[in-house]
């Protein structure tokens, strides 16, 4: 398989025109083979799902939907996601036959996704947490602990995740630096072409000079395809259609959060964190509030008043007021201070 496609210039010099076709069905075989491995992982061979950990169960004020994407956020993805398509599709149904008169639809549509990026970048550095989507130690060490856990080390404990979890970011990575990539050398093809913006000088750039440019953008445009294809397939996975949904309305559950997310990694406005308390079986270990009477146990006789002041329990190991029973006042006591009581 050949990577590129050379061609003799004006002076017979051979020069770089472009990434080899192949690639291209090489971008296509990966992408859906990938889709196909992971679909048939996740169903036949996939681990059971292991008990996460990191926090989301004892969060009080938690609304019945959170809101994980704005309106601005949606809309960009969307608009974003068809440009890109346009972008693939005028690119690369020429080369598999399918004649129509698309550069004009090509630049076009590359002039829109680059307003469209400029526009996220200056939104997320300055209007929403800019190292949201950056990889952390935190992320690495979630992503690690998931690797272990999906190639059958079933005991991983596997932490909850941030907003957007690695596999997110990870992607965000790739596709960014594709897209920014590919526009960046499209703009200066673009300068080959008569457009309402300038005059096509053809000459800017030295004959090797641009077949760089058409390599580079030839290979932006194959590493996308993977990209779209594997993005197109997680998006309509059923156990991943939460999220999908969440792109469309805006919303995740107060359960999917739960599920998913550690609070203090991504915390809701109005919702805190708290403590889980640990459930210690009735009538043993109760919380006394200040100036109240510790239940008697059930089953215990009553104890009869004795005149004039008492000894106090203090609560020590083997003070329990009663003779003959320090087994169960150490239990007791140790159920005490698992509840809070001094």
């Amino acid at each position: 398989m050949e990577l590129w496609r050379r061609a003799a210039d004006p002076w017979g010099q051979e020069v770089l025109i472009g990434i080899s076709w192949d690639l291209m069905w090489a971008a296509v075989i990966a992408g859906l083979a990938f889709a196909g491995a992971h679909a048939v992982w996740a169903k036949w061979l996939a681990p059971a799902e292991s008990a996460s950990t990191g926090g989301g169960s004892g969060v009080a004020g938690l609304p019945a939907q959170i809101l994980r994407h704005a309106m601005s956020e949606r809309v960009f993805h969307w608009g974003m996601s068809v440009a890109m398509l346009v972008l693939l599709v005028t690119a690369f149904l020429p080369i598999m036959g399918i004649q129509f008169a698309w550069v004009t639809i090509h630049w076009v549509a590359g002039v829109i996704l680059t307003l469209m990026i400029a526009y996220h970048m200056v939104h997320a550095t300055f209007f929403q947490d800019f190292w949201a989507m950056w990889v952390n130690g935190a992320d690495i060490k979630a992503g690690m602990a998931e690797l272990s856990h999906m190639v059958g080390r079933n005991g991983t404990e596997v932490p909850k995740a941030a907003k957007y979890p690695i596999d997110h970011k990870m992607f965000h990575h790739g596709a960014a630096v594709s897209g920014l990539a590919a526009i960046v050398t499209g703009i200066f093809m673009m300068l080959r072409l008569e457009t309402p913006f300038w005059t096509a000088n053809p000459y800017l750039l030295s004959e090797a000079a641009w077949g760089v440019m058409y390599i580079v953008h030839g290979v932006s445009g194959v590493a996308l395809i993977a990209l779209v294809i594997t993005h197109i397939y997680f998006a309509i996975r059923p156990d991943k259609w939460w999220i999908t949904k969440s792109m469309i309305y805006g919303f995740i559950g107060r359960d999917e959060y739960v599920e998913h997310f550690d609070p203090n990694r991504w915390p809701i406005s109005g919702a805190a964190p708290q403590e889980e308390e640990e459930l210690v079986p009735a009538g043993v270990g109760a919380a006394v509030g200040a100036g109240e009477a510790e239940a008697p146990e059930a089953g215990a006789p009553e104890p009869e008043p004795e005149p004039g002041p008492g000894p106090v329990d203090s609560g020590a190991p083997g003070d329990s007021g009663a003779p003959g029973d320090s087994g169960e006042s150490s239990t007791d006591e140790r159920a005490s201070e698992v509840g809070g009581q001094d």
